[in-house]
């Protein structure tokens, strides 16, 4: 009996062997919008899905059947279903589950973009929402007794890095029946794998480190088959498919998705404890570090503590533009999980949606600075930091 396949070679084979053709060794990307059948009982027999097949590519295609494979594998999930972005399957699970009248719980942590599916349009919907501290378990848990159909987490959250029990949580919303739906983007699989905690469903905006070259939008949920058969029928439905190409691309990216997770989770570390010894930095968040007040949760259910950091610096957005025009090792762009640094602001990134008012509320100052750690030496990563913090003007530097 072969032993368990670990997630490294998970990533490179998962998903592949059933889409190969013509000996090749790589996955095809498969542009067709449609596949024929001479057998009409056939091709009645995969449309009502009796059979395995393809009939129509905003239902399924050969090269997002192996990238959804893939994810199902390393999420150790029943089955997964994508979308073209991460707010597609995002809003699309919500979609399929939430109705007038129906109560979700969730924290004020989550991703901007996800934040405003709480606060402007499920209300509009009239689903009741209650958004709760992050980290306030208790806080949590009372909540969720009063009964809700969904509580949906975020852990690491987007931007502060903060840390929920995935276990404690799972066990309050099956107390009450309810779904709980967590977004794994931060963490990936390689780092976490809430469905071995009793999780129902994940989320991945494949975007981010899945696809990890910030060349392709896709989105991926995996769970319970019988969950995500329902996903599936909504997103056939409302059409948010993902592209073959850009399932293709993703494809091509988790093949390093191990060795890149590990040199991010490793310069992350070193990136946080480097700017705790710097002056201009009042706060850093990064669930590696033992004073994070989610370090040992982050421990308990985590194998690494991930790519993502973020800092505020004295001066607030005055001193965030004049520091980081000038990194050089260092994208400033709204995107995260790539193998080149990425820097910004939450207010023209996670939170641009959001007004100043509305990230103050949730705790996310206008100076800070989400950091995405790429693949770079580390040593040049920190020496470019400490340029940019060098060339800060005095009168900033006396703050």
């Amino acid at each position: 009996m072969m032993k368990e396949i670990n997630k490294g070679t998970q990533a490179l084979w998962a998903g592949e062997k059933d889409q190969l053709v013509h000996g090749a060794t790589q996955v095809p990307v498969v542009h067709s919008v449609s596949f024929g059948y001479d057998d009409m009982d056939e091709w009645y027999e995969v449309a009502v899905g009796n059979k395995t097949g393809h009939i129509y590519g905003r239902n399924t295609n050969p090269t997002v059947q192996a990238f959804e494979d893939k994810v199902k594998t390393l999420e150790e999930a029943e089955a997964a279903t994508s979308f073209s972005t991460g707010m597609a399957a995002i809003s699309n699970t919500l979609g399929t589950f939430l109705f007038p009248g129906d109560r979700i719980v969730s924290i004020k942590d989550t991703y901007g973009g996800t934040n405003k599916i709480f606060t402007e349009f499920l209300p509009k919907q009239h689903v009741d929402v209650e958004l709760c501290e992050t980290g306030n378990h208790e806080a949590i848990e009372e909540e969720v007794a009063k009964g809700c159909k969904v509580l949906y987490l975020e852990t690491p959250t987007n931007p502060t890095v903060k840390i929920t029990d995935i276990e404690r949580m799972v066990k309050a919303g099956h107390d009450v029946g309810a779904l709980v739906i967590i977004d794994n983007t931060f963490a990936t699989p390689i780092n976490q794998n809430p469905i071995e905690l009793g999780v129902d469903l994940v989320i991945h905006s494949a975007t981010k480190f899945l696809g990890g070259h910030a060349d392709a939008l896709g989105g991926v949920v995996c769970g319970r088959e019988e969950l995500v058969e329902q996903i599936y029928h909504y997103r056939e439905i409302n059409g948010a498919t993902l592209d073959p190409m850009a399932a293709y691309l993703l494809l091509r990216g988790m093949k390093t998705l191990h060795l890149r997770i590990g040199r991010q989770n490793e310069n992350a570390q070193k990136i946080a404890e480097y700017l705790k010894t710097v002056d201009m930095v009042d706060d850093v968040f990064y669930p590696g570090l033992e004073e994070h007040p989610g370090h040992d949760i982050a421990k308990k259910q985590m194998r690494g503590f991930g790519g993502m950091l973020s800092f505020s610096v004295k001066g607030g957005i005055d001193t965030v533009r004049h520091l980081l025009p000038k990194l050089q090792f260092a994208n400033r762009a709204a995107n995260l999980g790539a193998v080149e640094t990425i820097v910004g602001p939450a207010r023209t990134t996670s939170h641009v949606e959001c007004t100043p008012e509305e990230r103050a509320a949730m705790g996310i100052p206008e100076g800070l600075i989400r950091y995405s750690a790429g693949i770079e030496d580390i040593d040049d990563l920190i020496a470019d930091l400490e340029q940019a913090f060098a060339s800060l003007p005095e009168n900033m530097l006396a703050k």
